[in-house]
């Protein structure tokens, strides 16, 4: 760690912060290695054994000519205006991103010739066997693993894998490299002095130099750990789930070597046939001694693991009636039948009650998809069986939907009937990549690690439910990166749905021309300023370099900074081109000129193009070919997923046919229609029991909810209120979410039409005092229309308690004006709107609520209301907003708070302008 190094003889000590104090054993030069390839060099480097962390001191760095820049939770530190390294906030630390600890003299040697020998203690806290220590060798990787009592117990275990492994390989240890721990002093020492085997010992806090044992320490924790939550099975048994693991990774392939490590140690080739699923149900023969003539022939026990030097596994008997065979004991046998999908421990859930609710709903198994861990580049990658798994049972409607999945890996994709059309896919991924120079093959620099890749393979839909085309994308595994190494921010604008319904309802009243293009692999235009490096892509290996890496010159799919650096790209070269941006919404583009004006939204890399002539819309796309590498779609057809149709009077936003996907999904298209969303009838309070398939709740709840969000703002209500059980579902819950469904059944061919007039924009504010009695809480709820339809709602439950309903209405004011504000602005930036844009009319049917709005008088009954709720009243005197009464019956915005009859819904739908297409 230290370049050079000088003891200090006479016992200096450091006081800390919470005034204790620290002896100094040593100081000394230390040489970092920051991430953007900068080397820093500390002088005088205090050497204090007892600080956990190393500390560096920022007012010390400025005095020595580096400049700090503190920017929210982040910071850059550079000198002479040349950027040194950055950081990030942790743990109350500001952390520097250092690459490495350039070291005095680093051996890199192994050699097959003699065995090196990694080891680590690790304190497991719980059972008879409190440690484990792993012995690996360095050369084939493969590891042992002994449990221990106690760390004094190391030198026991080392010495009888010493005579184990040099007996049986005919070959002696010569090196022994350990950790500074306990353990490994004098008694240890003393026995490799006196068999000649030299014990190197890592630097003080420097784990890092026995880094192939304290890889393997963390990979066996964390497999210990999921194998324990995901079998039930006690804590206690850890030791087993250890021993388990190692025996599994011994015989699965490492990355960098040819071979597993139990074939290089063994000399065989391991077989996999032996294997199980740990802790899963096992039917044990009884053993010949122990068998009565009337009786049990077996017992049920759950596999914990392997037999030590026997063809055998261990199990832990779950249930027993044999005399000598008692629960919770550990035996050893080979005659057992393994039911691998049953875990007698884990503890299951009811599921009776949910066969009275599913009368027509077939039931759906979910294959439950493993969370990727977050991992730092320089951590050993998890190795995963290649065991054949139990196929999953699924119902016919699953079944259905299956039939359309596309292909999950890129074997997968070539070997399956559509594989011609998934290469043509692969190949024009590849040549886009190739062409736009993304990477570069070099050779990978010491002591960093290539992100891994997956081809996503997806199939693009029209309107009507046709394959549009065939896509394949190449995405780098961008969760393994690192903060403050591989990236730094990550942060990139999305343009909202509430702005390409008002671009929409803008297209309708000024009869606008709308064009679609999209931006073949968009986000390989960015360019990176961090170094990152990736794995060759499977296929697609340049021979001749299959030891090379590739150098990411310029963003890729997956990267964490992708969006960004790509967004900041296309902003460069429209602003280059004379466009602004609409400083409500950083996605849209507006170019006004004596010719005309156009507007461009994009939303990653989708584009809707609109302008005044054909014209000014061709010279945009000629320009946006000359940046980047597009596909014209011609006149606007559909835009995430929302069908746009131009009819007579106007244009039509819709989702006929997702809709129509999801009713198939959930077992639903066949079922009775009802003509409202929600039951007016019943109450729902939050279940207490267990919940029902809430998987498949929440899957329903996040289809209503991108319904709800594009086009059907008749269901917003009910939506909102039936997500808030989505954590524990009931049957009634159950039965008000099939209502949804229902009624989306009914309202099928429904479309939010806009039309050439009226060109005002105006609101409807609205509340339910108290709708939840279970918190007290009321519900909020606003709509705002422009060429006769809506562009803006929401049904949300208050944050707060009212006291009124005079107060809820106000609360619900604040929350429409504050709506009312954003949308005048969008307004304000759009070329053909008149200006100044006139107070934005609010239509409210309280008239107390007006009237305490519209009042500065002090009012002792409304004296509680919070300040932050008095923006109406600033907004009021601004002209951004002016409130009007309105009859309740005629307030479209009623049915984003409460459950209305049928009449009231249909008419409050087409206040809404949401009727059906013809």
């Amino acid at each position: 760690m230290f370049s050079t190094y000088q003891s200090v003889r006479y016992g200096k000590q450091l006081f800390m912060g919470n005034f204790s104090t620290f002896k100094v054993e040593g100081k000394g030069k230390v040489v970092l290695k920051m991430s953007y390839g900068k080397e820093l060099t500390l002088n005088d480097v205090l050497h204090v054994p007892d600080i956990r962390k190393n500390l560096v001191s920022g007012s010390l760095l400025s005095k020595n000519g580096f400049q700090l820049v503190f920017e929210s939770d982040k910071f850059l530190l550079t000198k002479s205006g040349m950027l040194v390294g950055k950081g990030y906030l942790s743990d109350g630390l500001f952390k520097m991103n250092v690459m490495t600890i350039v070291p005095i003299n680093e051996n890199k040697n192994k050699s097959s010739a003699y065995l090196l020998e990694s080891s680590n203690v690790w304190h497991g806290r719980l059972g008879g066997r409190k440690y484990f220590v792993t012995f690996i060798d360095d050369c084939t990787r493969y590891c042992y693993v002994y449990l221990l009592r106690s760390k004094d117990e190391a030198l026991e275990s080392f010495i009888h894998y010493k005579k184990e492994v040099e007996n049986q390989l005919s070959k002696k240890i010569k090196v022994l490299r350990s950790d500074r721990g306990g353990e490994y002093e004098s008694p240890f020492g003393e026995f490799c002095s006196q068999h000649g085997i030299v014990h190197q010992t890592t630097a003080p806090y420097s784990p890092q130099q026995n880094g192939v044992a304290e890889r393997k320490n963390r990979t066996l924790k964390e497999m210990m750990n999921a194998m324990l939550i995901s079998s039930g099975l006690p804590q206690n048994l850890w030791g087993e789930a250890i021993l388990s693991a190692n025996y599994i990774l011994n015989k699965l392939p490492q990355k960098k070597l040819d071979k597993t490590p139990y074939e290089l140690w063994k000399g065989r080739t391991p077989s996999y046939q032996f294997l199980k699923v740990w802790g899963c149900l096992a039917k044990v023969a009884v053993p010949i001694p122990k068998k009565v003539k009337i009786g049990p022939k077996t017992v049920d026990c759950v596999f914990i693991g392997y037999a030590h030097n026997s063809s055998a596994y261990r199990f832990l008997i779950h249930k027993s009636d044999i005399p000598d065979m008692h629960v919770n004991t550990i035996i050893e046998s080979r005659n057992a039948s393994f039911f691998e999908e049953i875990f007698p421990c884990k503890p299951t859930q009811e599921t009776n009650s949910l066969n009275s609710l599913k009368r027509n709903l077939e039931s759906m198994s979910s294959t439950s998809h493993d969370q990727e861990l977050m991992e730092e580049r320089n951590e050993v990658e998890p190795r995963r069986s290649k065991r054949t798994k139990t196929s999953k049972t699924f119902g016919p409607d699953f079944l259905t939907f299956m039939l359309e999945d596309e292909p999950q890996s890129f074997k997968e994709a070539i070997s399956i009937p559509e594989a011609p059309l998934w290469k043509e896919a692969v190949n024009s991924e590849i040549e886009s990549i190739l062409q736009n120079h993304t990477w570069e093959l070099v050779d990978l620099p010491p002591g960093c690690k290539p992100l891994g890749y997956k081809w996503i393979f997806k199939k693009k839909m029209k309107a009507d439910g046709s394959i549009d085309k065939y896509k394949a994308r190449l995405v780098v595994k961008g969760y393994k990166q690192k903060e403050g190494v591989d990236y730094f921010d990550t942060y990139s604008p999305v343009t909202r749905i509430t702005s390409i319904r008002m671009l929409i309802a803008i297209a309708a009243l000024y009869n606008l021309e709308i064009h679609q293009m999209d931006v073949k692999t968009a986000f390989l235009n960015g360019e990176l300023d961090e170094e990152i490096y990736m794995e060759q892509p499977e296929g697609f290996i340049v021979p001749g370099k299959e030891k090379k890496v590739c150098r990411l010159v310029k963003s890729l799919y997956g990267l964490k900074q992708a969006p960004k650096q790509w967004h900041e790209k296309f902003d460069n070269a429209m602003m280059s081109n004379g466009f602004r941006i609409n400083e409500c919404d950083k996605c849209v583009y507006v170019k006004n000129t004596t010719s005309g004006y156009v507007i461009v939204c994009l939303y990653v890399d989708d584009m809707l193009i609109m302008g005044s002539n054909n014209d000014i819309i061709k010279a945009t796309k000629r320009m946006l070919n000359s940046k980047f590498d597009m596909k014209d779609l011609g006149v606007a057809d559909v835009i995430l997923g929302i069908k746009i149709t131009r009819t007579s009077d106007g244009l039509v936003l819709s989702q006929t046919h997702y809709i129509k996907k999801v009713l198939e999904k959930f077992g639903r298209y066949d079922d009775s229609p009802v003509k409202t969303p929600i039951d007016v009838n019943l109450h729902r309070t939050k279940n207490k029991g267990n919940g029902i398939s809430q998987l498949e709740y929440s899957q329903i709840i996040g289809s209503l909810m991108y319904i709800m969000n594009c086009t059907r703002p008749d269901i917003a209500y009910s939506v909102s209120k039936l997500s808030r059980y989505t954590s524990n579902p009931g049957e009634d819950h159950w039965k008000a979410i099939v209502r949804v469904l229902r009624y989306l059944k009914y309202t099928l061919n429904y479309g939010v039409h806009y039309t050439r007039y009226p060109a005002i924009l105006e609101g409807y504010s609205d509340e339910n005092w108290i709708s939840d009695t279970n918190d007290t809480k009321s519900t909020s709820g606003y709509v705002f229309t422009l060429g006769g339809a809506a562009v803006s709602w929401k049904s949300s439950k208050q944050t707060c308690i009212a006291r009124s309903t005079m107060e809820s209405e106000f609360i619900a004011l604040d929350k429409a004006g504050e709506e009312a504000e954003w949308l005048r602005h969008f307004l304000e930036d759009m070329p053909m709107w008149t200006k100044p844009v006139p107070p934005i009319c609010i239509h409210c049917d309280s008239q107390s609520a007006i009237g305490r709005a519209q009042s500065y008088m002090y009012n002792g009954k409304s004296r509680h209301i919070r300040r932050r709720h008095n923006t109406v009243r600033q907004l009021l005197s601004n002209g951004i907003i002016s409130i009007d009464y309105i009859k309740s019956k005629d307030n479209i915005a009623d049915p984003l708070t409460k459950g209305l009859s049928g009449e009231r819904v249909n008419c409050s739908s087409r206040g809404m302008g949401l009727k059906p297409i013809i």
